[in-house]
């Protein structure tokens, strides 16, 4: 056991123990994020329109202020984005996360002097609740590989820096890790996301690599390419200190039996819930279900039942009034001068005590051609346990309405990638068809009511969806595959790709 190993387990202990105790005050502490969020702000130009001073509670504050997306704060954002102090928080953003939006082109998302740490914090957090409760700190002495957005930063003409928020993080990174950490600043800021992966793997093929982070689909590109590289079968070959994945942006199960298959044995994962707007949400157990909601980190949730979201006045519920197994659209104020702010994630809690959520998809993405809103959770499961009973892997997936085919009833076509097949593909979309039907009561009704025939599964070649990923401009770094559409635009996009 190295030193790093050695020293990180008793402060590990001591962080959790009182992050467990604050844990059983959540509803306080998001009492006291309200109030504090409120007053910091209340000089603001936002502050001062929707009248900050003469709020004094949740009612008052939705009263003042509406759900907003992006283009709602667009003017507010880029006053801020020129150089404009204090507009939606005091001062000016120290940061903008810069990402790219369906509908909004670029987006600039502000990070503040208050917000920032909150990001590294959280995740440090995740690692070392990960210790705490396992006594397995041994990650902490070999090499860490985070696999990422280009570090690289440019200036606004307002002389404030931005970049895409995993660069920005990578500026934040504790020194006694970055000794520890891969792959360089140079490999990690190649912008061709396949020439920066073929360096990554050049970096850290000969190297002691213990924990390996990043979204479940290019990691696993990135396995591939070292059992390429290195003509091993395994990568318990490769990396035999390999022993802990940490990971975010989508449900990992789809993938566990293609990882396990690529690393040759089970590896403990974290999971994490960072976004550009905030670091919401992060695994703090083994044992218990769901990821811990970020309390005390300078944001005040709000909870929209998402069967009312698109309502004039949808309900907007806090924290002590949310209930298990509901399924919420995440609003979001914050300490980097956002309000009433749609994320455009859904999540249900399955602990109040403390407060745990799983995140169930995107709001505005899921199917429901006919009425049925199917969400990423659904599918997922239904996909998770089709393969384990047909012993086949998946390696990517999307479900999109066939709203008028050439003959027959309209049905769901799942375009899937696998790395194994299944033996029958008919067998295979029949267990899907069973696993939504017993999730989701108003697809059920459609298949017996005779609107919807059964799932057709249609399978495509390897490659299909990086292919579409590229076409889009999306390969690598954070970006993520769609799980649903509700329309054919991303299906059809695969289809085509083949």
């Amino acid at each position: 056991m190295g030193i790093k190993s050695a020293l990180s387990k008793p402060f590990a202990k001591s962080v959790v123990t009182k992050l467990q105790k604050e844990s059983k005050s959540a509803r306080a502490f998001q009492h006291s994020q309200f109030t504090q969020i409120i007053s910091a702000a209340k000089d603001t130009a936002f502050g001062r329109d929707h009248h900050f001073k003469d709020i004094a509670n949740a009612a008052d504050f939705r009263e003042a202020v509406g759900v907003n997306d992006y283009e709602d704060l667009k003017s507010y954002i880029m006053r801020a984005v020129e150089g404009e102090p204090n507009v939606l928080w005091p001062g000016c953003p120290v940061y903008f996360c810069k990402t790219s939006g369906t509908t909004s082109g670029m987006k600039y998302i502000p990070l503040t002097q208050e917000s920032v740490p909150y990001h590294i914090l959280a995740a440090r957090n995740a690692l070392l609740s990960y210790i705490a409760e396992t006594g397995n700190s041994q990650f902490v002495d070999g090499k860490m590989i985070f696999l990422q957005g280009s570090p690289e930063l440019d200036k606004l003409d307002s002389g404030i820096s931005f970049g895409r928020l995993s660069g920005i993080a990578a500026h934040h990174v504790p020194g006694y890790l970055q000794k520890n950490r891969l792959p360089s600043m140079e490999t990690n800021s190649i912008e061709d996301w396949e020439t920066k992966l073929d360096a990554i793997v050049e970096e850290t093929i000969n190297e002691r690599m213990t924990l390996i982070s990043g979204i479940p689909s290019w990691v696993q590109m990135y396995l591939e390419r070292l059992l390429e590289k290195s003509g091993k079968k395994q990568i318990k070959e490769v990396f035999p200190d390999f022993s802990l994945f940490v990971y975010g942006g989508v449900n990992f199960e789809p993938y566990s039996a293609r990882f396990k298959e690529l690393v040759g044995k089970s590896i403990p994962s974290v999971e994490t819930y960072p976004a550009s707007e905030g670091f919401i949400a992060y695994q703090d157990s083994q044992v218990h279900d769901g990821l811990m909601l970020n309390f005390n980190a300078g944001m005040w949730y709000e909870f929209i039942p998402a069967d009312e979201y698109f309502n004039e006045k949808p309900s907007r519920l806090s924290l002590d009034e949310v209930e298990l197994n509901v399924n919420y659209a995440l609003i979001l104020n914050t300490n980097a001068g956002l309000w009433g702010y749609s994320i455009g994630d859904t999540v249900r809690f399955v602990s109040l005590d403390p407060p745990r959520i799983k995140v169930t998809g995107r709001i505005k993405h899921f199917t429901s051609a006919f009425g049925e809103h199917v969400i990423a959770e659904e599918v997922e499961n239904a996909i998770t346990t089709a393969c384990r009973e047909m012993h086949c892997t998946v390696r990517e997936f999307h479900v999109a309405p066939q709203v008028a085919p050439k003959e027959g009833l309209p049905f769901h076509e799942w375009v899937v990638e696998f790395d194994i097949l299944p033996s029958s593909l008919e067998q295979f979309a029949l267990l899907l068809d069973r696993e939504m039907c017993s999730q989701n009561m108003y697809y059920k009704d459609l298949i017996k009511g005779g609107i919807l025939r059964t799932a057709i599964v249609s399978s495509v070649s390897k490659g299909s969806f990086e292919e579409m990923m590229r076409q889009r401009g999306k390969l690598g770094g954070q970006n993520k595959v769609p799980r649903l559409g509700n329309d054919r635009e991303v299906a059809d996009m695969i289809l085509s790709a083949i």
